[in-house]
């Protein structure tokens, strides 16, 4: 006996949403920088909808923007989830909140710094949130440790990873040795 193909996108049934890859980068340069990072990395993985798929290793790099502070530890994570780009703005706004970012000085010293890097292949403008990351092409401190983490990452718009830090001054980008950030 045989059965009728059926020609289904399982992406709309019952209003589920596509699973999307998120990228995220996170730094910091006060307090105990690898400490808020994990709880960081924790926080994020703990936020239902999200499944954290992969942490990079941990980068110094030379402050961006405003030079005259102390080097950044940063690092990528990867992750999926069906949620919302505004509903995952928010809940990284939330988890800077808690680990107390304060926004006092744009590219200024912070304790913790969570950026959505790239939501699926979502494309967005609006006031408080351009998808894909609006510098992120130019950026050595996230796109090093993102091409770590994803060999064959892509940022919509700009294309292959690989090809834009090939591009980049990275010299300022320094993996640092004996330190990681675990997956909970």
């Amino acid at each position: 006996m045989s059965y009728p193909v059926i020609d289904l996108d399982l992406d709309t049934l019952s209003g589920m949403k596509p699973l999307r890859r998120v990228v995220f980068s996170l730094g910091g340069n006060e307090g105990d920088v690898l400490e808020t990072l994990q709880e960081a990395v924790d926080a994020i993985a703990a936020t239902p909808d999200v499944v954290v798929t992969d942490v990079s290793s941990v980068y110094r790099t030379a402050p961006w923007g405003k030079t005259d502070q102390p080097d950044f530890l940063n690092i990528v994570v990867l992750a999926e989830t069906m949620m919302s780009s505004r509903i995952m703005l928010e809940r990284m706004q939330a988890i800077e909140d808690y680990l107390g970012r304060e926004r006092e000085e744009r590219w200024g010293p912070r304790t913790i710094d969570i950026d959505l890097i790239r939501v699926g292949d979502r494309l967005r403008e609006d006031e408080d949130l351009t998808l894909p990351h609006p510098r992120a092409h130019e950026r050595a401190f996230v796109l090093v440790p993102w091409l770590e983490a994803d060999p064959a990452a892509e940022l919509p718009g700009h294309g292959p990873v690989a090809d834009l830090v090939a591009g980049l001054d990275t010299s300022g980008v320094e993996r640092v040795e004996g330190v990681a950030i675990h997956l909970p």
